[in-house]
């Protein structure tokens, strides 16, 4: 097979992508080794950086019907004594913006959308439950071996295939892997209180209990949580029965939303930070997570992931697609934001593991100054939807 562009991975930044550059006119082939996979019970937040982009995608005008506007950041220190909160700020967007800093979507839905959106577009193929081999390249093109046998040859290949990408490691370039011993439960609860369109972030320890608001779930206010702990304490937790475990959650969210009561499975995946050496091989982009891996805190993994390919679909153009000048301004343009953003995001959640009362402290002290001034708090919230 022959194609503009090969995008191996099929999860919402390859999908995206996918409908990107097919809605711009491009032959694209994505291979989608995940496609039906069931489980993923986390939602996405859309930055205000990232609708553009799926705007170009054909996208942005299904999803906002479902989609739940984000127009405050609340941050919640209940690291005292007892598991209650003790300092709460808000960030709203309008501060900043007419717009809320984002909209929330579940991404079991997101998958769908995109997907349907790839069979409208008639120069993309979709493959799923197909994924990507071997990587063979040239100056002028790249082969790519699929795990059904076939060939495919390509001008671009754009990794989106995960943190253990497979088109980068066949191109040999390395990454840098931090661990923090964390694991991130993700899932969706109603509750009595309404969310009022505020994500709220509460600090205790062990990592972020994050509530971002979704649309009403039986006619009960709803939110999805990713609840970040040590690796053993988020195994215990998962494996507590329903009642158990929203009783758990109920506490560890401060009752910031009133009790909990749980409303889907709960998935769990590592939480790590990793980034690639370099954003480009030859006839190859990094993006996404095969790029990059963020701890999920600040909305910050995927809406990096769409910056990405915001820069990619800026410097591509007919006569220069996948040419090494392309590829070296892409990995100029990225790398260095990406290992800024990664050094914060990971100090941020160092900050929010700590146990000790002394530290825990320190950190609701650290919040009240940021906060309380103004133009270090309106530049907070910028670098929070990209910039710097």
């Amino acid at each position: 097979m022959d194609t503009d562009i090969l995008i191996s991975g099929g999860g919402i930044a390859g999908l995206t992508a996918a409908a990107a550059f097919g809605s711009a006119g491009y032959r694209v082939i994505c291979v989608d080794p995940m496609a039906g996979a069931a489980g993923d019970q986390r939602s996405t937040a859309f930055l205000q950086p990232a609708i553009p982009v799926l705007k170009a995608a054909g996208l942005w005008d299904r999803l906002f019907p479902s989609a739940a506007p984000l127009q405050v950041m609340r941050i919640v220190d209940a690291g005292g004594p007892l598991n209650e909160p003790r300092l709460a700020k808000a960030f709203d967007a309008s501060e900043i913006s007419d717009q809320p800093f984002g909209w929330n979507l579940p991404n079991a839905l997101l998958r769908t959308v995109m997907a349907e959106r790839l069979t409208e577009l008639p120069d993309v193929t979709h493959l799923p439950g197909v994924g990507t081999r071997t990587l063979a390249t040239r100056t002028s093109q790249a082969r790519v071996g699929l795990t059904d046998g076939r060939t495919v040859t390509a001008r671009l290949v754009i990794a989106a295939d995960g943190r253990d990408s497979p088109m980068r490691q066949a191109a040999g370039i390395p990454v840098r892997t931090t661990r923090f011993g964390q694991k991130a439960l993700a899932f969706a609860v109603r509750h009595d209180i309404p969310h009022n369109n505020v994500s709220t972030e509460v600090h205790r320890s062990g990592g972020p209990f994050t509530l971002v608001p979704l649309p009403d779930r039986d006619g009960r206010p709803a939110s999805a949580v990713v609840w970040m702990e040590t690796g053993a304490e988020a195994e215990r937790l998962r494996a507590l029965p329903a009642e158990e475990f929203s009783l758990a959650a109920s506490a560890r969210s401060a009752g910031v939303l009133g009790p909990l009561t749980l409303a889907s499975p709960v998935g769990i995946f590592p939480i790590i930070g990793q980034i690639a050496a370099r954003m480009s091989g030859e006839r190859l982009a990094l993006m996404a997570e095969a790029a990059h891996v963020l701890p999920p805190i600040g909305a910050q993994g995927l809406n990096t992931s769409l910056a990405d390919l915001a820069a990619l679909l800026d410097l591509a153009t007919p006569d220069t697609l996948g040419d090494a000048a392309m590829l070296d301004a892409y990995h100029r343009r990225r790398h260095g934001d990406i290992r800024t953003r990664a050094l914060g995001i990971e100090a941020l959640n160092r900050a929010s593991m700590l146990s000790w009362p002394v530290m825990r402290d320190l950190r609701a002290t650290m919040l009240d100054t940021l906060y309380s001034v103004q133009p270090v708090r309106r530049a907070l919230m910028r670098a929070g939807l990209g910039g710097r």
